[in-house]
């Protein structure tokens, strides 16, 4: 990415150092504190809060775990992240919603974890908490991070969007989706 393009790299605070130990250029490099925001084109970026530990091993903590707020001119979206479910993400709906979508963290749960990844319900209660339109499923369904199946967090997701009357998106792999018009859920995952 260095090589290819000029973009920034907006990082919440503290990856700017392992960045630059990866030979990315400190002036191509913008970290972000909680409620802080980067312009990058047309593109207002804005850290809001997660809850996740960082690191790996004996070193923990020592950058700081966010969601994102990508606004353009006319469609504001929200990402959570890697993150668990907290009170917080009402407070980001209040202060940047609504949202005319929600990339939502919904896979490598377990009841053991509750604060660093949320289940596919609490998935649903976050888009909700936000206040987005069309909800869509993101960390799920890559490789194996947790002892549940691979399907059953979208299945679960969709069973609770459907509780919850919420407007659901499942794409495959590299489908777009219209949010005007989002395509209606249809299993697709259930067949492989």
């Amino acid at each position: 990415l260095v090589r290819t393009q000029s973009a920034p790299f907006v990082v919440p605070l503290g990856i700017g150092a392992h960045l630059e130990r990866w030979d990315v250029p400190a002036g191509r490099i913008v970290e972000l504190d909680w409620t802080e925001s980067a312009e990058v084109g047309t593109l207002t970026l804005t850290a809001t809060a997660a809850q996740h530990f960082s690191g790996r091993g004996f070193s923990r903590d020592g950058t700081l775990w966010v969601s994102w707020v990508v606004a353009g001119p006319t469609r504001p979206v929200f990402y959570t992240g890697d993150t668990g479910y907290f009170p917080g993400f009402a407070d980001i709906g209040r202060e940047y919603g609504p949202f005319d979508a929600a990339l939502v963290q919904v896979g490598a749960y377990d009841p053991l974890w509750p604060d660093i990844h949320m289940t596919p319900e609490e998935g649903v209660a976050t888009h909700m908490d936000v206040q987005a339109h069309v909800l869509i499923p993101v960390h799920w369904a890559t490789f194996t991070l947790a002892p549940h199946a691979w399907a059953e967090p979208v299945n679960r997701l969709w069973r609770e969007a459907k509780a919850q009357d919420v407007t659901l998106a499942v794409p495959k792999p590299g489908e777009r989706v219209d949010i005007d018009d989002p395509p209606a859920v249809d299993g697709w995952w259930q067949t492989l």
